[in-house]
């Protein structure tokens, strides 16, 4: 059998295997709100926000794939192994996380890992000055931007739909307003894991269609296009994957992002998940790769910071945050010791 062909599957393999763990990870995002508000139980939100995450595969494009797979590193310096490394990095600082229950961006440990890999590869090759050749800077920078401005968006989306509600609902009971929400906030969390769904299984779908290529078995032109043969297999792959992660979920983070950050009622969860619907839906189709987890921890604190800024838990939202700071870096870090002790055992990786 073709050794390359072999380490191309391998490698399909391991990026299928950190969308499951992306998805696991990132379940919370999807339900958490719909489980705190008791609107549906945890099992039943784990299958709705499963089937969206599915369905996104024919709704939002694959704009996020293409900036991912040709739109932030160097191809030249992509190898199937470059690919391995920076999924290794991804897999180990989500798993980390997630053992701290902290909600952190599995997107940002892809593009993180990634980095860290084609840098090591680069600095090994050509010398530690070209490291940072291989980053391209358009792609980053609109990354790095939305790092800052997509929890902003759904803050300010959760708080004004608060807002909004309050005021065309301003006569009606809470009781009204409960059972009017508990039904709504069954669409919102639809929406929200949507958007899941076709942000964050594209990323995985990058990086697959970056491995194909970088063993040889996909043309540039295929690249730039529409993956040739290769599209439904990418497609379809990576949402499975994710949504079979977010089915078995994951329970350590549904608490923090559910009732750490602040307490919410159905009309809280609704607000805040149709705020980090409408980022997200934006962001996927302007081919933009922002954080799934940052959005919908923006629009909690948001819809929290309507009824007083003691709703908010900042000393939880502190600690979020810097394990925001830290991923990118961290999963890096952790992606370029891996190419080296890949280089270690075969100089030719």
């Amino acid at each position: 059998m073709n050794p390359g062909l072999v380490l191309v599957v391998i490698t399909i393999v391991v990026a299928l295997t950190f969308d499951f763990l992306n998805g696991f990870h990132d379940a919370a995002n999807s339900i958490a709100t719909v489980v705190s508000t008791r609107v549906l139980s945890p099992r039943m939100a784990v299958v709705w926000a499963a089937f969206f995450n599915f369905v996104a595969a024919f709704a939002l494009g694959t704009a996020v794939a293409k900036t991912i797979g040709k739109g932030m590193i160097d191809l030249n310096i992509v190898t199937p192994y470059v690919v391995l490394g920076g999924l290794w990095g991804a897999i180990v600082w989500d798993l980390l996380t997630w053992w701290w229950g902290l909600p952190t961006s599995s997107s940002h440990a892809l593009i993180g890992g990634y980095a860290g890999a084609a840098m090591s590869r680069a600095a090994l090759d050509y010398g530690p000055s070209h490291a940072f050749s291989v980053i391209l800077t358009s792609g980053w920078t609109k990354t790095l931007i939305f790092i800052v401005v997509a929890p902003i968006m759904g803050l300010v989306l959760g708080l004004l739909l608060m807002v909004a509600v309050y005021w065309i609902f301003q006569h009606r009971s809470p009781q009204q307003v409960d059972t009017i929400f508990r039904k709504a906030q069954l669409f919102s969390a639809a929406a929200y894991s949507l958007g899941h769904g076709g942000n964050d299984a594209q990323k995985t779908m990058g990086i697959i269609a970056g491995a194909i290529f970088a063993g040889g078995f996909m043309t540039r032109q295929q690249m730039a296009a529409d993956w040739g043969p290769y599209k439904w297999f990418i497609i379809l792959g990576a949402h499975a994957s994710i949504a079979a992660g977010t089915y078995l979920g994951g329970w350590r983070i549904v608490q923090t992002m559910g009732s750490k950050i602040t307490k919410l009622r159905p009309v809280g969860g609704f607000c805040a998940e149709t705020a980090g619907a409408i980022t997200l839906f934006g962001t996927a189709l302007a081919g933009i790769p922002v954080s799934t987890t940052h959005t919908i921890t923006g629009a909690i604190v948001g819809v929290g910071a309507t009824h007083r800024l003691s709703a908010v838990r900042w000393g939880v939202a502190t600690r979020i945050v810097w394990a925001w700071v830290l991923t990118i870096p961290a999963s890096a870090m952790v992606s370029a010791l891996t190419f080296l002790a890949i280089r270690a055992f075969n100089p030719h990786a």
